[in-house]
């Protein structure tokens, strides 16, 4: 039997046009208010495979800031299928190698000699405080933080698996909208 994890609740008085919830920070930070806007879907969903997803889950939340909002055990606990959010995107993701239909479509980067064929870039407010949590998680550094000639700062790191992150205050979204 699926369990489904859920982080956050519907806030009262909320247009049903508008789906409002709160998404706790980790390590004590501050609450942060997401919302969804009917119409207005993200429509390019990343995922990624990892060898020991309960241990991608912890490690993307306690050091890149993501919060749950479903996560999908088998009854021995192993991760078949999650959903983690950042701000108003989320990343999918589960062990590798549990869909035997689909396990040979993608390699982890330890398979192939810690290669990656993407990367995935996160916005964020305020590289500094997640730049604080990647030194003291011990994560390898590829990037370090820099300021960027574009704007605001930015840095790239590997997860404990070998993924890579890029992180920035860079949001190509208002550059558009402004």
């Amino acid at each position: 039997m699926r369990a489904k994890v859920a982080q956050g609740a519907l806030l009262p008085n909320t247009p049903l046009s508008h789906r409002e919830f709160t998404c706790r920070r980790p390590l004590g930070g501050a609450t942060m208010r997401c919302m969804s806007l009917a119409g207005n879907t993200i429509t390019v969903i990343p995922s990624v495979q990892f060898r020991d997803a309960n241990a991608g889950i912890q490690w993307l939340k306690d050091v890149l800031g993501f919060t749950e909002h479903a996560v999908y055990r088998n009854a021995e606990g192993i991760v078949e299928h999650a959903e983690l959010l950042l701000g108003n995107g989320m990343l999918m993701l589960g062990t590798a190698g549990r869909n035997k239909e689909t396990a040979g479509w993608m390699a982890l980067p330890s398979e192939i000699g810690g290669k990656n064929t993407g990367n995935i870039y996160l916005i964020v407010p305020d590289c500094k405080p997640v730049w604080d949590r990647v030194q003291a998680a011990g994560a390898e550094v590829l990037l370090p933080l820099s300021t960027m000639d574009y704007g605001g700062a930015a840095f790239t790191v590997r997860d404990p698996e070998g993924h890579i992150w890029s992180l920035g205050e860079y949001d190509p979204w208002a550059q558009h909208s402004a």
